[in-house]
């Protein structure tokens, strides 16, 4: 099949920018039906709880997400909205990249048409609703790839690589799996016989070994801090026996996940282009090549581990870039690809279908009372019950000698901080004495000692009272009252505390702490 004839070139551009200009006006109405009936998620408030104190990495993620909670925070005065319309940016950036990459590679037409397929997914509507650690990584991978294929265009310019190596960089602060990109590099190289001279340019090494230098900081963290991230992410790949039953839904829960989220046909047609470009890999233009290489062989190891333990949906999300190029030039029929006009017609049915499905639900739900339906209970009551927690803040005889603790799971500290009026530092506790998240890591109540405590703990019994832990290291306790939030069946429920002059406090996991001078200097002040 032949590209897009020029005369049509710029039909197709002015296409992708009125579609990308419409679904962003009516994304952001979606996003303010969002920010009007749902709370911020668990991670999005415990992200932006890290960016109220920089860091070079934490508990369980490099510096990225963190920083950029704290920038926006900083320019929108910690508004909910600012962080859903990062999101938004975010993803915007993203698809304009796409379109951008699969132009460079192929033509306007096939731009068009990788755009839309990946416009018309689930996880595309996600990536710009909620602001994850996903969002930049997407934005530095994308971006990687075109200035990668760019400086692999001109391989003598300084600039393409210089962009290139800080792209690198700035992925790596984002999330661990920029690591691999320089290997993608690598193998492109390696494989396509126009650009093995890329292996000997130093350059494309001076890009890698720059880009990969960001990384230092981050792991001078961890050594300070037991390695901690790295301890984190090997539970992300522990597996322990099933029957064959279990391992079979397991298996197909992982298929069946991808296959939601990106669409069920779309899904199907990203695994036949890249098996057919597989299968004739010899015969693929360089371009088809390149967008292969970034793409199935890297799918195929997650399809592997993925029949030895669970998947999460977003680890492999990188790769799929790439492979919904792919599946754009396949369906367009370029050579040696034969033309499946069905396969397109289909794959924009069902995933306009279910898109839009998607938009009307959440349009639906958060403009009518139907967003008190359980399911939902996880997104709301935080805003309510913060401003309850406030009053009881408000009420102790000491305000400003008075810190929140929060029980439970660290998302109860994360919302409670974002949403009390005051954003007040809210501590965790966690009674397995050992480090489970970043509330763990920073110093905790031992820098507070001779200060009360407004103590909140899940649940409508007051059990602190019976708690030797705290008993112990206050001078007294007062039971306050509880916070009651009802969500349909649910309640989000605290019952809370006055516990009166700290006396002493161990810190928990203090084998991983760095020394903070300023907190010990402030204990010893405070004794």
């Amino acid at each position: 099949m032949s590209v897009t004839p020029a005369s049509d070139s710029s039909t197709w551009l002015n296409r992708f920018w009125w579609l990308l200009a419409a679904v962003f006006i009516a994304r952001i109405g979606v996003m303010l039906l969002f920010v009007n009936g749902a709370d911020l998620a668990g991670d999005e408030a415990y992200y932006w709880d890290w960016g109220r104190r920089p860091d070079w990495c934490y508990y369980s993620k490099p510096p990225m997400i963190g920083w950029m909670m704290g920038v926006i925070g900083a320019l929108t005065g910690n508004a909910e909205w600012g962080i859903r319309f990062a999101a938004l940016l975010l993803g915007t950036a993203t698809l304009v990249i796409i379109h951008r990459i699969a132009l460079v590679l192929f033509d306007a037409r096939t731009a068009f048409l990788a755009a839309v397929l990946v416009l018309l997914t689930i996880a595309n509507a996600g990536l710009n609703l909620l602001l994850t650690i996903d969002a930049p990584l997407l934005l530095c991978w994308t971006l990687g790839l075109l200035l990668f294929w760019l400086a692999a265009q001109k391989p003598t310019c300084n600039t393409r690589w210089l962009a290139l190596a800080l792209v690198i960089g700035f992925g790596t602060l984002s999330k661990q799996m920029m690591l691999a990109f320089p290997a993608l590099m690598l193998v492109f190289a390696a494989v396509s016989r126009e650009d093995r001279a890329l292996l000997r340019n130093p350059r494309m090494w001076l890009a890698i070994l720059c880009g990969m230098a960001f990384i230092i900081p981050v792991l001078q963290w961890n050594q300070n801090h037991a390695w901690i991230t790295l301890e984190h992410t090997k539970h992300h790949f522990d597996t322990s026996s099933l029957s064959f039953g279990r391992w079979l839904s397991r298996t197909g829960e992982n298929v069946g996940l991808q296959a939601l989220i990106y669409t069920p046909v779309t899904f199907a047609a990203l695994v036949a282009a890249m098996i057919a470009a597989v299968k004739l890999r010899k015969q693929l233009s360089r371009p088809l090549l390149f967008v292969m290489l970034a793409s199935a062989p890297a799918l195929a190891c997650f399809a592997l581990l993925a029949l030895r333990q669970r998947i999460n949906p977003n680890w492999p999300a990188a790769f799929f870039v790439p492979a919904f190029i792919l599946a754009a030039a396949w369906l367009r029929g370029f050579a040696p690809f034969k033309l499946h006009p069905g396969w397109e017609r289909w794959s924009l049915r069902v995933g306009g279908a279910l898109v839009l499905i998607v938009h009307l639900a959440l349009v639906i739900i958060f403009s009518t009372e139907l967003k008190g339906i359980d399911k939902l209970a996880s997104l709301r009551g935080w805003q309510e019950a913060g401003i309850e927690a406030q009053e009881f803040l408000d009420l102790v005889p000491e305000p400003e000698n008075t810190f929140v603790m929060a029980l439970g799971h660290r998302y109860h500290a994360a919302e409670m901080a974002f949403y009390m009026p005051s954003h007040p530092r809210v501590y965790r506790w966690e009674p397995s004495d050992t480090v489970q998240s970043q509330y763990e890591i920073w110093p905790g109540p031992e820098e507070r000692i001779g200060s009360d405590a407004l103590i909140l703990e899940p649940g409508p019994v007051a059990a602190l009272l019976q708690n030797v832990v705290f008993t112990t290291a206050f001078e007294k306790i007062e039971y306050r009252g509880n916070i009651r939030i009802p969500l349909g069946k649910e309640t989000r429920e605290f019952s809370v505390y006055l516990a009166r002059n700290l006396k002493s406090w161990k810190p928990v996991g203090s084998s991983i702490k760095a020394p903070d001078k300023t907190s010990q200097e402030g204990i010893q002040e405070r004794r």
